[in-house]
């Protein structure tokens, strides 16, 4: 069912926690030694997009439907791959191990601009880990929804998002019965729903209808069965055999 999507969504929500809450400290101590003076424009950016992602990933861990994931991820997508860009940006190709004593200025003084490199170099590779993942499951929550909806579930897109199965699992919550929607019913014994039956020479039928009688077939004579009405028992027929 969908215990192993479950699982899946709760794991990658926990690392991108993870990954967000890293660069949010270093985003902070950058902005207790820079701000308001130094590097005021990218370091009052890289506060928002993790602690937008803490946030918003709290709340879609206590309820959220497969529309509110797509839409908000997909936001917050967006400032992850522009904090990875201007990092990318910023640092160009540096290597931290190059610079050796310099210093970096502070509002207070300064700082080993290796040390001031790396944790830029932290910052970088966890915005690109966190937007690649956040993308992955996006592709992965249309897919599954899109296969939800195909296999007779319209409203999955407005439904709990741990309704969602997996591949090759049937959608449906374990412990819960599988909903399905409404669907046009043929009334049974409604004419041309049922194709006779006919049995082959030398076989028996026992009639259903409680009173256990034997219908004998004749020779050069086929047994049709007709399903009854409205509960009714089915009736039996024997018809000449055409030669």
């Amino acid at each position: 069912m969908t215990v192993l999507f479950r699982n899946l969504r709760c794991y990658g929500y926990v690392t991108v926690f993870l990954l967000s809450a890293g660069v949010l400290g270093i985003s902070a101590y950058f902005a207790s030694i820079f701000l308001p003076d130094l590097h005021h424009d990218f370091t009052i950016y890289a506060l928002i997009p993790p602690s937008w992602t803490i946030f918003i990933i709290t709340f879609l861990l206590i309820t959220s439907t497969p529309r509110a994931d797509v839409i908000f991820l997909f936001i917050t997508d967006i400032l992850w791959l522009t904090l990875a860009a201007w990092s990318s940006d910023s640092l160009g190709s540096t290597q931290c191990d190059a610079l050796g004593d310099l210093r970096a200025s502070t509002k207070h003084g300064s700082i080993s601009a290796r040390s001031y490199c790396d944790l830029s170099k932290v910052v970088e590779a966890f915005s690109w880990a966190t937007f690649c993942l956040l993308t992955l499951y996006i592709i992965f929550l249309v897919a599954l929804a899109s296969r939800s909806v195909a296999m007779g579930r319209p409203y999955i897109w407005r439904e709990d998002v741990r309704e969602l199965p997996w591949f090759g699992q049937a959608p449906g919550y374990p412990g819960y019965g599988y909903v399905t929607y409404p669907t046009q019913s043929v009334p049974r014994g409604y004419p041309g729903t049922y194709a006779p039956y006919t049995q082959y020479p030398n076989a028996q039928y026992q009639t259903s209808g409680g009173g256990g009688n034997v219908i004998h077939q004749q020779p050069g004579h086929s047994l049709v069965i007709q399903p009854g009405r409205n509960g009714m028992p089915s009736s039996v027929q024997q018809v000449p055999t055409a030669i």
